[in-house]
């Protein structure tokens, strides 16, 4: 692994926030569990800030420090800066990844957005239209 960055080896060996999340607020997978990487990400929402980010993953060591940096990006921001996060700002977290891995900072920014896709979708399903007052 002596062409991953210092920070790609110690997110891959002490991995954050790793762990699957009960009543998640929003849930987004990417990937095909049955072969390559896959990654289910949590979300917990309060206020309109990401409170806290769980995920599980299956992949290469780039694909899991994708995942736990992402995390520490997520973590405390608004879900609309959430939503602004790219994979490059995955990337440059991480002091780069080598240009055969860089597609593995896909997974962890998708995975994001698809569970704050979830979020809204569940919000607005729960939103009940108010009856005729005039009725």
């Amino acid at each position: 692994m002596s062409f991953y960055s210092e920070k790609v080896v110690s997110h891959f060996k002490e991995p954050k926030n790793v762990g699957f999340m009960e009543d998640a607020d929003g849930i987004g997978e990417i990937g095909d569990p049955s072969c390559g990487d896959f990654m289910r990400v949590f979300i917990r929402v309060r206020d309109n800030t990401i409170a806290d980010v769980k995920y599980q993953i299956r992949g290469c060591p780039a694909s899991i420090a994708v995942a736990s940096v992402m995390t520490e990006l997520a973590i405390g921001k608004d879900l609309d800066d959430a939503l602004m996060l790219t994979d490059d700002d995955v990337v440059k977290a991480l002091d780069g990844l080598p240009e055969e891995k860089l597609h593995c900072s896909v997974l962890g920014i998708t995975g994001l957005r698809k569970a704050i896709q979830d979020h809204f979708m569940r919000y607005i399903g729960d939103v009940k239209p108010q009856e005729d007052q005039n009725g």
